[in-house]
């Protein structure tokens, strides 16, 4: 790791001159007083950097320097495979490599390609930390331990012990055989399978987890998009699922089918708006779906959830009636 930080601070120092302790300590991911210390290893091994003293100081290499471009390693390869989506990084625990194995790609491109490359970059911006209305995007922690475990025994076919907090459950160790990683909407899920039959695990839910020496039992091959659909079919037909007909403005469909599980049917009504069968997870899912688009939706049925709505609507207009 010491290693691939070196190479990533003196490419730094490469692309931008004259960096100060500070900016690569955050660069790096790292404390100042560790940045120190590399840069008197880098020295120590003959790379030319040196300290320019001053209110705009820093350390820079001698101009001209050039290093032979190490190959990238192991994790770098795979944040690149999922650079398509950098909340992907983020998630599978490879955010620290993507941003390593973009500094060694810019740094192979020819010298008149690079200035280009980076105007262009500075012109793109993905997955902003909020959106037009300031709101962040809810992201889910895992502990870096426990996303190496599971990369690690995803990777070399190896069964996994994890400690899993299902929900509305008492934490419990299970062993499972890693079949893949999937990442959705900042969530990532580990697809496995317990005693042959079809898990989907959380990985914010893992609370820690172990590598074991005995093989998975798993096929060789997998197509991840086809089991991420079967798993999510298998997730829309269970539980306490429930179907509702709601009238809704055709400009707030996709919020309402956004939340759904699935769209039984659908047609207009004469008024213009649609009328829609929809499936929810369960009672509490389809209240909150309705509620959430006020007047622009109605529940025709089930009758209870007309009921359900109506109590809601009657408590919070007490709430905000007009003082004797």
């Amino acid at each position: 790791m010491r290693a691939d930080r070196l190479v990533s601070l003196v490419l730094l120092l490469r692309q931008h001159g004259r960096l100060s302790a500070a900016t690569l300590a955050r660069e790096l991911e790292v404390s100042t007083r560790t940045v120190l210390r590399d840069i008197e290893a880098l020295s120590a091994a003959g790379v030319p950097v040196y300290a320019e003293r001053g209110r705009h100081g820093g350390f820079a290499l001698l101009p001209g320097f050039r290093t032979e471009l190490t190959g990238l390693n192991h994790d770098e390869a795979l944040a690149l495979l999922v650079a398509g989506s950098r909340r992907g990084a983020q998630a599978f625990g490879l955010g620290s490599a993507l941003a390593s194995a973009m500094l060694k790609v810019v740094d192979a491109l020819p010298e008149s390609y690079r200035d280009t490359a980076a105007g262009a970059a500075q012109r793109l911006l993905v997955d902003p930390e909020t959106d037009l209305l300031s709101r962040r995007p809810v992201g889910e922690e895992v502990p870096d331990t426990v996303v190496a475990e599971v990369l690690r025994a995803v990777f070399t076919g190896h069964k996994l012990r994890i400690h899993y907090a299902a929900a509305d459950r008492t934490p419990e160790w299970r062993t499972v055989d890693p079949i893949g990683l999937v990442t959705v909407r900042d969530r990532g899920y580990l697809l496995a399978t317990r005693s042959g039959a079809d898990r989907t695990y959380r990985l914010s839910r893992i609370l820690a987890a172990e590598e074991l020496a005995e093989p998975a039992q798993r096929p060789d091959r997998v197509d991840l998009d086809r089991a991420w659909q079967e798993r999510s079919r298998q997730f829309r037909t269970g539980g306490d699922q429930v179907t509702v007909l709601v009238r809704v403005d055709p400009a707030r469909r996709e919020d309402l089918v956004g939340t759904a599980l699935a769209v039984l049917a659908e047609e207009a009504d004469v008024d213009g708006r649609l009328r829609l069968e929809v499936t929810f997870q369960d009672p509490r899912h389809a209240e909150w779906a309705v509620w959430h688009l006020g007047t622009n939706a109605e529940a025709l049925a089930p009758q209870w959830l007309r009921d359900s709505l109506r109590d809601r609507a009657a408590a919070i207009a007490t709430c905000y009636g007009v003082p004797s």
